[in-house]
C-alpha cells in the first residue's frame, strides 16, 4: 500500500481510503494502478472504498484507467463513495457508472462518506 491508498477504520469497520486529493493527472493514474493489488487481497463483495477527488485533477488517460480499475475491483466491492468531487463533471460519474457497471455515490466530506459507507 502506499501512503495514498491505505485502510481507516470508522465505528469498527475497515474502510479502503483512495486519497487522490491534489493529485495531477499522472498522480491519479499511477495511483489508481495500485489499487486492484489491495483490493483483491479481500473477500469478494467485502470491500467498502472512499475515494478522495478533493483539488484531483484528471485527463484521458486517468480516467481511461479509472474505468478500468472500477471493472477489475467490481466484484471485491460491497460499496463506493467519494468525497470532494463536486466540482468533477456529472458526466464522469454517469459515464464510470455505466462502464462498470457500479454505483458511486458522491459527498462533499469524507466524514459524510464514511459515515454512508457504513450503514448497512
Amino acid at each position: 500500500m502506499t501512503d495514498r491508498i491505505r485502510f481507516i477504520t470508522h465505528l469498527g469497520k475497515q474502510i479502503l481510503l483512495v486519497d487522490l486529493s491534489y493529485c495531477s493527472p499522472a498522480e491519479v493514474e499511477k495511483t489508481l494502478r495500485t489499487l486492484p493489488d489491495v483490493v483483491t487481497t479481500r473477500p469478494r463483495g467485502s470491500v467498502l472504498i472512499l475515494s478522495d477527488f478533493t483539488g484531483a485533477s484528471f485527463d484521458e488517460d486517468a480516467i481511461r484507467v479509472m474505468k478500468e480499475t472500477a471493472v477489475f475491483d467490481k466484484p471485491y466491492v460491497k460499496k463506493s463513495a467519494w468525497a470532494g468531487g463536486e466540482h468533477l463533471p456529472q458526466t464522469l460519474s454517469e459515464n464510470l457508472s455505466s462502464y462498470s457497471g457500479r454505483e458511486f455515490f458522491a459527498f462533499k466530506t469524507r466524514e459524510e462518506a464514511v459515515t454512508w459507507l457504513v450503514q448497512d
